[in-house]
């Protein structure tokens, strides 16, 4: 009795040794995520790059993420869980302290490629090893678990990134990842067991090769379409051409091939393919909303690195804090009803945003911060359980890296997306309220404004420019966040075609490989 109890004891003690190793590493990967955020407008300025070009340093590092997510499935099945997990979390160490060291934009866009190749691997892989090494009645605590370590990005991030900037250098957001890779690639080599190795697992090279075709060509399209003013450009046709060939060619060789990168079988799942539609929402409200942000706070309002990263990290207190609580409640409360409700909060949140002007109390942007991740906590956890609840084992491991690269796109292209209305509205916005702005308004009969805004001074056209391009920015931020309140409140509906599982599912085989 008492040996069965030392095992027990043994078993429960390398699980959990297992859980902060892999936890450590996600955290690693989503703090990466979000943590250059703040400190953008400095490396801006390191850089010489310009307002549309610096966005390349976010979505560079999730486009890379996004193509070499898919594949963990295969590198996992190929070469064994530990040995791919351990190479990514070196590899994303050494692509951080290249970033950190980097000297020019172009320079810092490519090892951001370079980081994102290796981290893409990180959180599939961990999830997996999560979702076998408990229990199905445990696994929504493991995913609110999860579910925090991702989003823990958005509280430690914008802080910890802000501190850094403000007192060392915008470099140390990067080298910081070096005492994080260190500990996780520890103890992911002491705990965790390789599990089995198929030597005769194959790449599905043309499919892998048009998805990420596909996936590169655009983002490049997005991230450079307003620049070159569209379909105006030869070099923007020659990007959509290229993006709607590799994609055809995906899916005619989905459908045709016998063993094809992507399984279609996954979607003959009705709450996987829902959940795919869900996580791709998530994503571009997620990252978009935290992109517009850190512009809004430190441009608009003004706002020093580390202020901005205090008054923004309230939003991740409050996924961390929903999720603990959702957790719980999974399997108590209707899954529907929770993604109702994160939605709807979610919807809400952009609503209050919309309101806003740069005079905006910090308290009222930290509350409704607050209440913003609560909303996505909300929806976080339920999401990633129902999606995989009727998944059966055998799909999880491509299903958990197309489930998390639909989220990767989602957000490259929820950043890419609101970035590019926010110029353009910008600029409509301008030549609207310009219109307005003539010697002929009866405003200008105020001796006060006139003295200060005259327009028919070189000094007072001056000063009419910059108030009629600060109000223009103001309701071109007010339009995107209504849009993405728009998103949320459009994705409800498809709630009632997910399906709570009628069965539990039995514990899988790479359980008792991944524990021993």
């Amino acid at each position: 009795m008492a040996d069965l109890a030392a095992t027990a004891f043994v078993r429960v003690a390398n699980r959990g040794a297992i859980t902060a190793c892999v936890i450590l590493s996600v955290v690693m990967q989503a703090l990466d995520t979000t943590i250059a955020n703040v400190a953008l407008p400095y490396i801006q300025g390191s850089v010489s790059a310009s307002a549309d070009q610096i966005n390349w340093v976010l979505t560079s590092y999730i486009v890379a993420a996004a193509i070499m997510t898919p594949p963990s499935g295969f590198l996992a099945a190929r070469f064994g869980r530990k040995r791919v997990l351990s190479a990514a979390i070196v590899g994303f160490v050494v692509a951080s302290m290249l970033c950190g060291a980097a000297q020019s934009l172009s320079q810092i866009v490519g090892f951001r490629l370079l980081q994102g190749f290796f981290g893409a691997a990180l959180v599939p892989i961990s999830q997996g090893i999560l979702l076998d090494i408990y229990t199905p009645e445990e696994r929504g605590s493991a995913m609110a678990l999860f579910g925090v370590s991702v989003m823990v990005g958005p509280v430690l991030g914008p802080v910890i990134g802000g501190w850094l900037t403000e007192n060392i250098s915008w470099r140390w957001v990067f080298y910081i990842n070096l005492p994080l890779g260190a500990l996780a690639f520890t103890g992911v080599a002491i705990y965790l067991k390789e599990t089995a190795t198929n030597l005769t697992a194959k790449l599905d090279w043309i499919g892998f090769g048009a998805l990420s075709l596909g996936i590169a060509s655009l983002q490049i399209f997005l991230d450079r379409g307003a620049q070159l003013d569209w379909f105006d450009s030869g070099e923007i046709i020659i990007e959509a051409a290229v993006c709607a060939a590799a994609f055809y060619i995906l899916v005619v060789h989905t459908f045709t091939a016998q063993n094809s990168f992507i399984k279609p079988r996954l979607f003959l799942d009705r709450n996987f393919s829902v959940g795919m539609i869900f996580i791709f929402v998530v994503g571009i409200t997620y990252l978009a909303s935290m992109a517009l942000m850190t512009p809004y706070l430190q441009t608009l309002m003004g706002y020093p690195v580390v202020t901005a990263g205090v008054v923004m990290g309230p939003r991740g207190l409050g996924t961390m804090v929903c999720m603990f609580v959702v957790g719980r409640l999974i399997g108590k409360v209707d899954i529907r009803l929770l993604l109702t409700a994160g939605l709807g909060v979610s919807a809400w949140a952009m609503y209050d945003m919309s309101g806003w002007t740069p005079d905006v109390s910090q308290t009222t942007i930290m509350v409704t911060g607050f209440i913003q991740g609560a909303g996505l906590g909300l929806l976080f956890v339920p999401l990633t359980t129902v999606t995989f609840a009727t998944l059966p084992a055998q799909f999880r491991g491509d299903g958990t890296g197309l489930y998390n690269l639909s989220r990767n796109i989602g957000s490259s292209v929820g950043i890419s997306f609101v970035a590019y209305l926010l110029t353009r509205n910008t600029q409509v916005n301008h030549a609207e309220i310009s219109n307005y702005v003539t010697p002929y308004n009866r405003i200008f009969e105020n001796l006060a404004i006139k003295q200060a805004w005259d327009p028919l001074k070189l000094a007072g056209r001056a000063a009419l420019d910059e108030v009629v391009t600060r109000q223009a920015t103001v309701i071109a931020y007010i339009d995107d966040f209504k849009l993405l309140m728009l998103l949320c409140l459009a994705a409800i509906p498809l709630v009632i075609l997910l399906r709570s599982p009628k069965r539990q599912e039995a514990p899988t085989e790479d359980h008792a490989m991944v524990m021993e």
